[in-house]
């Protein structure tokens, strides 16, 4: 957060803030927080605005365009190159390749946010103040959640125009859940462990755990014969239980909707999941910053 997001923090929530002065010497400004208790949501929503802007000065919508013309592209030559069902491919490939582009961006503009907040002392500053500190942590999620807002809808819109709307709608509503989940358990690691690349790592080996679990358990079944050694059951009720604490990503955003779209039931099922999960780190995230000492 430069000095100038800190002057704009300030006049969006007069309420909240009052500029005590600043030092031209360096353009900072010092903010003095008023009546703490009694406007928090001001703080939370600016906090998330101030986020949300992050990702635009960061160049998101540059990369955003540049991997939708990559998918399009590669999506067009599939198309020239295939014999049977052209457009069945293109719209599986192109889906695939923006599901993993979209959790690759949010994943790692979460915790480089997160670690340029830290390393500019900009998370310091706001907790210094009489705030609580489950605010910050609830506005920065909340920015986080529209920027997965924007590449959800960003990402459907060049499908949408080769597929039909009801299976675009339902893609698109559970890679918003997905990417929500991703952007949580982001903001929970970048919190938790000091180095952006472990953080990114063990988001990316949750990601793929998550998306493979149901083929791990069928794989472990398929070895419980009769002759199946101790080892073996160890290891599928290993499995089983892990699988009880990862959301199944392996039934979110399907390229299959395209052509068969999901009752609602199912989406419904998904939405829950995916509000339960988000709840749930974003609770662990706000647990981990209380423990932190500034």
């Amino acid at each position: 957060m430069s000095a100038d997001d800190q002057f704009r923090l300030a006049l969006a929530a007069p309420s909240l803030y009052a500029i005590e002065g600043m030092i031209c010497a360096n353009s900072r400004y010092v903010i003095v927080l008023q009546n703490p208790n009694k406007n928090i949501l001001p703080f939370v929503m600016t906090i998330a605005g101030l986020t949300a802007l992050e990702g635009v000065r960061a160049r998101l919508p540059w990369l955003i365009a540049a991997v939708i013309a990559a998918a399009l592209g590669l999506g067009q030559f599939l198309t020239q190159i295939s014999i049977v069902e052209a457009a069945e491919i293109r719209i599986t490939v192109m889906a695939a390749v923006l599901r993993v582009a979209a959790v690759f961006i949010i994943v790692v503009f979460v915790t480089s946010s997160m670690a340029r907040d830290a390393g500019d002392k900009i998370m310091e500053l706001l907790l210094s103040q009489p705030i609580p500190r489950w605010a910050y942590a609830i506005g920065k999620l909340a920015g986080y959640l529209v920027i997965a807002l924007g590449i959800g809808i960003v990402f459907a819109l060049p499908l949408w125009v080769h597929s039909p709307f009801w299976g675009t709608m339902a893609w698109f509503t559970s890679l918003t859940c997905e990417l929500a989940i991703m952007a949580s358990l982001s903001l929970f690691l970048a919190l938790s462990l000091s180095q952006p690349v472990t953080a990114i790592s063990a988001a990316t080996a949750f990601y793929l755990l998550s998306r493979s679990m149901h083929d791990l358990q069928l794989i472990a079944a398929a070895a419980m014969d009769s002759q199946a050694s101790m080892a073996d059951h160890v290891i599928s009720g290993t499995i089983d239980a892990v699988s009880l604490v990862l959301p199944a990503l392996d039934k979110f955003t399907q390229s299959s909707w395209f052509f068969s779209p999901p009752d609602a039931s199912s989406l419904v099922a998904l939405l829950g999941e995916a509000a339960l999960y988000v709840t749930l780190i974003a609770t662990a995230s706000v647990v981990d910053l209380y423990r932190k000492n500034f």
